[in-house]
C-alpha cells in the first residue's frame, strides 16, 4: 500500500477514535452524573492529570527522537558527499593510465547511489539499485588496489586512497541501517492508546452539559490526529511529506563537477 495513503488512513482512524471515545466519554459522564451528581467528579482530576501528563511526555518523546534521526539522517549525506569527493580526487595520486576508467566507475557509482533514494517509495526497486552500488563498490576497490600496485604508482598512493574508499564504503552501510532505525511498534502501540484513554477522560470531563461541545471534540481529535501524523512523517522521511531530498544536491553537485 502507498505510504502516504496508510499515515492518511492511519490519521484518520486516531481523529475518528478520537471523537469516538469523547462522546463514549461524555455519555459515561452524564450517566454517573444522573446516578451520583456530587462524587462523580470526585478525584478525577488526578487521574486526568496523570494521563494527559504521560500523553504529552509520549509524544515529546517520540518526536523528539524523529527529529534528532531526521537531522541525523542529513548529516550523513553530507559525509557521504564529502568521503567521494576524497576518494575522487585522491585518484590523482594513482598513475595517468589507470584513472579514468577508475573515473567513470566514480560516476557510475554516485549516480547509482542517487538513484537509489530517487526510486524510493518503491522499497524493492531501490534495494535492487543498492545491490548494483555494491557491485561498483567492489569493483573500485579491486581496481584501485590493482593500480596502486601498478609499476611507477608512488608508495603513498595506496596509503591516502584506500582509507578514503573504506570510508566511502563504510557510509553506504552507516546511511542504509540509519533509515531502518525506528522505535519499537509497542511505542506508537502506546501513543495510540493514551491518545485513546485521553479522549475518554476528556469526554467524561465534558458531561453535564445538553448540547456537544463540536468545536472542542473536532480540535481535540484534529490535534491528536496530526501531532501523530508529524511524528511518523518525520520517522519516515522520503515516504511521506516530510524529505530529506533537498541534501541530495549536494551528491548532485558533486555529479555534476565529474563530467
Amino acid at each position: 500500500m502507498n505510504y502516504t495513503l496508510t499515515a492518511f488512513l492511519i490519521t484518520l482512524a486516531l481523529f475518528a477514535g478520537v471523537l469516538l471515545l469523547l462522546e463514549i466519554g461524555r455519555r459515561i459522564g452524564n450517566h454517573r452524573l444522573a446516578r451520583d451528581a456530587k462524587g462523580a467528579r470526585t478525584g478525577t482530576s488526578t487521574v486526568d492529570g496523570a494521563v494527559f501528563a504521560l500523553l504529552g511526555l509520549l509524544i515529546a518523546f517520540t518526536f523528539s527522537g524523529a527529529a534528532a534521526r531526521f537531522d541525523d539522517r542529513r548529516a550523513l549525506i553530507v559525509q557521504e558527499t564529502n568521503a567521494i569527493g576524497t576518494a575522487y580526487l585522491r585518484l590523482d595520486l594513482l598513475p595517468a593510465d589507470t584513472q579514468p576508467a577508475l573515473r567513470e566507475l566514480f560516476r557510475r557509482y554516485l549516480d547509482s547511489r542517487l538513484e537509489v533514494y530517487r526510486k524510493l517509495p518503491d522499497i524493492e526497486a531501490a534495494r535492487a539499485e543498492l545491490a548494483r552500488s555494491t557491485q561498483l563498490q567492489n569493483t573500485i576497490w579491486t581496481q584501485a588496489i590493482a593500480a596502486g600496485r601498478q609499476e611507477g604508482a608512488p608508495p603513498a598512493a595506496t596509503m591516502l586512497l584506500l582509507p578514503a574508499l573504506n570510508e566511502m564504503i563504510d557510509i553506504t552501510t552507516t546511511r542504509t541501517m540509519a533509515s531502518q532505525i525506528h522505535p519499537p511498534l509497542i511505542i506508537y502501540g502506546l501513543l495510540f492508546g493514551l491518545a485513546l484513554a485521553g479522549a475518554l477522560l476528556a469526554g467524561y470531563g465534558m458531561a453535564g452539559v445538553r448540547t456537544r461541545n463540536w468545536l472542542h471534540m473536532i480540535t481535540f481529535a484534529a490535534v491528536m490526529g496530526l501531532a501523530v501524523y508529524v511524528i511518523i512523517d518525520i520517522e519516515y522521511p522520503r515516504l511521506g511529506l516530510i524529505q530529506v531530498g533537498a541534501f541530495d544536491q549536494a551528491l548532485v553537485k558533486l555529479r555534476a563537477s565529474m563530467n
